[in-house]
């Protein structure tokens, strides 16, 4: 069944099926791999399977096809890379300051302030080229939420999916695989939330309701089978 709906989501998009794969994992996540057709893959754990609904679970597999369609792996790795490259030329600016602050002669008097300088380019480089990296990452999951949205025509299961989700995604993997997840349980509030690889779960249901037109309903609680007796013998026939 959970095939059928990554399949019947493809077809929709003229796509050829992702593999599907699953982790016997309890927690409740989801991510999207590959960098080209044929090399594509939908992953989610055993505990997101168990715990959503069949619309929920449509929605899900939106949200990460829409990853695939989007090429956001590849995106990823790029920035990746131009995130290396700062980091690298940051370094190489600290060191030949480092290196210089002596000269031949040992009695450089400019070495407090080079080194300093040095410190300072190296912090930047690194900073800026983690805020770069996961500000891309921020952005794309509000796109595939969209996409998501749009190839199921139904932003209230995406919205139940995420809510289900908050709170019990966190799943122990590599710093670049988590990155990928439908969501990373950290803190990201403040000035750690430049840092953080994905919005919070509240900022992506205002924006599916606010844009998406969905509705943050609260979840109903099941009727038991006393209640249902009890309605019934309190409210009178009518003929």
């Amino acid at each position: 069944e959970l095939y059928n709906l990554l399949e019947n989501l493809s077809i929709s998009r003229g796509l050829r099926t992702p593999t599907l794969r699953i982790i016997e994992r309890p927690e409740l996540n989801a991510y999207a791999s590959g960098l080209h057709e044929g090399r594509y893959s939908v992953t989610v754990t055993r505990g997101l399977m168990g715990a959503l609904d069949r619309d929920e679970m449509e929605a899900v597999l939106a949200h990460e096809l829409t990853h695939v369609i989007n090429k956001d792996v590849r995106t990823m790795v790029i920035a990746s890379i131009f995130a290396g490259i700062i980091s690298v030329m940051a370094e190489l600016v600290f060191r030949s300051l480092f290196f210089s602050r002596g000269g031949r002669g040992g009695n450089n008097k400019n070495a407090g302030p080079l080194i300093l300088i040095g410190i300072a380019i190296a912090v930047i480089g690194f900073v800026l080229a983690a805020v770069i990296r996961m500000m891309l990452s921020r952005t794309r999951e509000f796109v595939a939420d969209a996409g998501a949205a749009e190839l199921t025509k139904n932003p209230d299961a995406m919205i139940s999916a995420l809510r289900k989700v908050s709170g019990q995604s966190k799943l122990e993997a590599p710093d670049e695989l988590r990155g990928m997840f439908l969501d990373n349980q950290e803190k990201s509030a403040g000035f750690a939330g430049l840092f953080a690889t994905h919005p919070p779960i509240e900022k992506r249901i205002d924006a599916l309701v606010r844009f998406a037109g969905g509705r943050d309903l609260p979840p109903v609680a099941p009727r038991t089978a006393q209640s249902n007796s009890a309605a019934s013998t309190s409210v009178p026939p009518t003929y």
